[in-house]
């Protein structure tokens, strides 16, 4: 699979100066990591499911998370869990490409139940995602997922949610934080990714982000991001990638403020994509995919088909910033120094700016590189299905 992978390669040509990299489940965890992008989360109950993730990998989707947890009522999970067997049943008979498929269960029980029942199937799963993490429940989860592994001899990932309320809490955060930290360190070479669980802190304290206003602008929420990528999304090796929140919005509200996109960039026949963002909120989610990456967040949790490709249109890396990014990481420049950028518009320091370049390189490789004259209009009208 490779992101764009859906639209015709004469396109794509048109669209990339570096396309992206072609990768599959066994790829190395460093790139998967980096390539989840839009992760779609589906409830397990629905009855035709393989046809639901067949559908959406035909529309760029790379990975998926299938929820027997809060997307099902407490009731539903047995019936759950043996539709998911069935379904991955018919997704293996099918064969052909698969994104890369993730279980959200509620207990570490589950995880080795399900490997067992899943049986050869189980060579299409990717991992697991571990909700409301901390180091006293994680423990248990990934003592749980590595024994499912050495038994199936399947490679499997975890993907912890950060999402506690120890972790919003001012008084218990900094030692929750501390405890999660030792925790997959110590597992690291099973933990693909940290997800982040904004829908519970704001439930702790009764509130909902409007579709105007991004999850930066809770004060509370953002002041619990920063503090995660403090801790855990160091660039020094000891860090992960840490996916943004979900965006929860795909219908017309009514607005309070001005649509948030600047008509510069849709000119022409590209105004109706611009007026068709706005009818359905995705400006607001926009320019949270804007702030993640500003706050070392990459890829996001998704609930909606719509939302896969503004996180993929978004996350490919632009012609400057790729320029900025192979300056900076020169060999020549090994030992430091300041140089003006080829595009004449900034400060280059080679030694500072290190972190960000090799990060910039990872999502270049994953994402592709736009050409000059691209930008995130033309890949989100190019990837629109038809």
């Amino acid at each position: 699979m490779r992101h764009f992978g859906h639209i015709p390669p004469t396109v794509r040509e048109n669209l990339f100066h570096q396309e992206p990299v072609v990768f599959d489940a066994g790829s190395p965890a460093r790139t998967l990591s980096a390539a989840l992008g839009a992760t779609l989360y589906s409830p397990a109950t629905r009855p035709r499911l393989a046809d639901d993730v067949a559908k959406q990998a035909g529309r760029g989707v790379v990975s998926m998370v299938l929820c027997l947890e809060d997307s099902i009522d407490d009731g539903e999970v047995p019936g759950a869990e043996e539709n998911l067997v069935r379904q991955f049943a018919e997704l293996d008979a099918r064969g052909g490409e698969q994104p890369l498929l993730f279980v959200r269960v509620r207990e570490p029980a589950q995880i080795s139940d399900l490997v067992h029942r899943l049986g050869p199937s189980a060579r299409l799963l990717s991992g697991f995602v571990l909700p409301k993490f901390t180091e006293e429940r994680g423990v248990a989860f990934l003592e749980a997922l590595t024994a499912a592994e050495a038994a199936s001899g399947q490679r499997l990932f975890a993907m912890p949610v950060l999402e506690s309320p120890q972790l919003l809490h001012l008084e218990t955060r900094a030692e929750t934080l501390r405890g999660i930290a030792r925790t997959v360190d110590k597992y690291r070479d099973r933990v693909l990714a940290l997800r982040l669980g904004v829908t519970d802190f704001c439930s702790a304290y009764g509130l909902r982000r409007a579709p105007d206003m991004t999850a930066y602008d809770v004060q509370i929420v953002a002041g619990v991001i920063a503090d995660v990528v403090n801790v855990l999304g160091r660039s020094d090796g000891t860090g992960f990638t840490i996916t943004g929140p979900v965006w929860e919005y795909f219908r017309v509200q009514e607005r309070m403020f001005k649509p948030q996109l600047r008509r510069s960039p849709f000119m022409g026949q590209a105004e109706a994509l611009r007026a068709s963002l706005i009818e359905h909120d995705m400006d607001g989610l926009l320019r949270e995919i804007a702030l993640d990456r500003a706050n070392g967040l990459l890829g996001k949790t998704c609930i909606h088909p719509s939302h896969v490709l503004p996180v993929h249109a978004l996350s490919v890396v632009s012609r400057e910033e790729f320029s900025d990014a192979q300056d900076i990481l020169r060999p020549e420049r090994d030992g430091g120094g300041v140089m003006r950028s080829a595009y004449t518009n900034k400060m280059n320091e080679v030694k500072p700016h290190r972190a960000w370049a090799e990060r910039t390189m990872l999502r270049a490789e994953v994402f592709g590189v736009a050409r000059e004259d691209v930008g995130f209009v033309e890949l989100l009208t190019a990837g629109i299905p038809d």
